[in-house]
């Protein structure tokens, strides 16, 4: 069953410990779900162009303007993780 060969596969990459029952579950399972998406393979798609998003997206620009912006000691108002004038956070290593 190649279903049971991908369930396989998939337990190494994703370092699964699958009992039998479960393995066979999982290739039903994946079994189900090829047979469903192969029936799109039967829809008529001639002349229909590729869409990638449902709606058109639109670039929005906006003029790049200066504006007001918090002050030093606004933005750092309601932290207690501040020092010298800085966020300070946890170390990275």
């Amino acid at each position: 069953m190649e279903e049971m060969k991908t369930v396989e596969k998939l337990m190494r990459i994703s370092k699964l410990d699958l009992t039998d029952a479960e393995k066979k579950e999982y290739a039903n399972d994946l079994k189900n779900i090829l047979e469903a998406f192969s029936s799109l393979d039967e829809v008529n798609v001639k002349g229909v162009e590729p869409a990638f998003q449902p709606i058109e997206i639109k670039d929005r620009k906006r003029q790049d303007l200066v504006e007001k912006s918090l002050s030093q000691e606004d933005a750092l108002a309601n932290t207690r993780n501040k020092k010298d004038g800085h966020f300070i956070g946890p170390k990275a290593m």
